[in-house]
């Protein structure tokens, strides 16, 4: 096994688990941190990527620029990373990342939808930036039509393609049989990444059976800090790999100690699996649904699984947020109505 490349996600992904509410001061004690723990890159970026903060995404305690601004200036060795969604981000915030010393950029597309990221890709390769392709969703669709949606990526200029399981809906049959899709298509020198969430409780092993299919990058974050029940805690999955025996370049005490002392204390919802963040996997829905969905619960008064589980059938994806209270009313208008037939 060759040295892993070991992507953090705290400060990306773990916006969703405090409605992207995170402080300065934390941003740069958290990165720093991780910085000394010798992980090799760190995402910085609303939870939804640059130019997230809205409405519907939910507002930013800051601006990602802020953010951005304030790791890039005590990083000493990772690289700084961002994410971009096309049609929330634009090739302008994807300019003024670089301009502030972003290298690393994931252009990020539902499963089925590669080609509205030809261009940002283009331009990211243009910059001379490491361009990385996220194929989020991706136990939507078997794995073939993955792949090829990967081979779009690839061929836009992609260095790199995730499968990214935004759901925690995989098992680990399924994370094999997608990289075994890639291996069929892709050219040896594109690298593979696996990005896991953990609302199956399968996001270390999802991300193990990556390792040893062919994925060099793995995601992950502190505590598992990231939306539903989390990414692949990253001290939990740095701790398996070096009970195997395999490199990956970071001081595993570091990072338990930054997962305890500076990750957990932020939490205002645990990230954990629980009957809700459970319920996001096994309905196979966007794990970033999670605290919109248990507004609209509390709000309309109806359990949140069943807002899940309702979401997952209608297949909703990234993006359709808004739908969250629609459904919410649906369920209510279908009790109310199920009430009035028994009286």
């Amino acid at each position: 096994m060759n040295k892993l490349f070991i992507q953090d996600v705290t400060l990306r992904d773990g916006m969703h688990a405090i409605r992207h509410q995170y402080g300065i001061d934390s941003v740069i004690r958290i990165a720093r941190a991780l910085d000394e723990a010798g992980v090799d890159a760190i995402e910085v970026a609303h939870g939804d990527g640059l130019a997230g903060s809205s409405f519907n995404y939910g507002f930013g305690a800051h601006t990602d620029w802020e953010w951005l601004e304030a790791v890039a200036s005590v990083l000493e060795r990772a690289r700084l990373t961002t994410l971009l969604l096309p049609g929330i981000g634009t090739k302008v915030e994807l300019r003024r990342a670089y301009d502030l010393g972003v290298r690393s950029v994931r252009i990020a597309t539902h499963c089925t939808e590669a080609d509205i990221a030809a261009q940002h890709i283009a331009v990211a390769r243009e910059m001379g930036m490491d361009t990385v392709g996220f194929l989020m969703m991706s136990h939507m669709i078997e794995p073939d039509a993955l792949a090829a949606q990967a081979k779009l990526m690839e061929s836009y200029g992609a260095q790199c393609v995730y499968v990214v399981d935004s759901c925690g809906a995989l098992d680990m049959e399924g994370t094999r049989a997608r990289f075994e899709a890639f291996d069929r298509v892709l050219q040896p020198t594109t690298q593979r990444g696996m990005h896991a969430h953990h609302n199956l409780s399968l996001g270390v092993a999802n991300s193990i059976v990556a390792a040893q299919h062919g994925a060099t990058r793995i995601d992950a974050s502190l505590a598992g800090m990231g939306a539903g029940a989390g990414n692949a805690p990253l001290e939990v999955f740095i701790a398996a790999i070096d009970r195997k025996g395999w490199p990956h370049g970071t001081d595993l005490f570091k990072l338990m100690d930054a997962a305890e002392d500076l990750v957990r204390p932020l939490q205002d919802r645990p990230v954990r699996v629980d009957r809700e963040t459970l319920s996001l996997g096994y309905a196979g829905v966007y794990s970033s649904f999670l605290r919109h969905a248990e507004s609209a619960a509390q709000r309309f008064g109806v359990d949140v699984r069943s807002i899940l589980v309702e979401l997952g059938a209608r297949r909703m994806v990234g993006g359709q947020e808004d739908m969250i209270v629609d459904v919410a009313l649906d369920l209510v208008r279908r009790r109310d109505e199920r009430q009035a037939a028994r009286n």
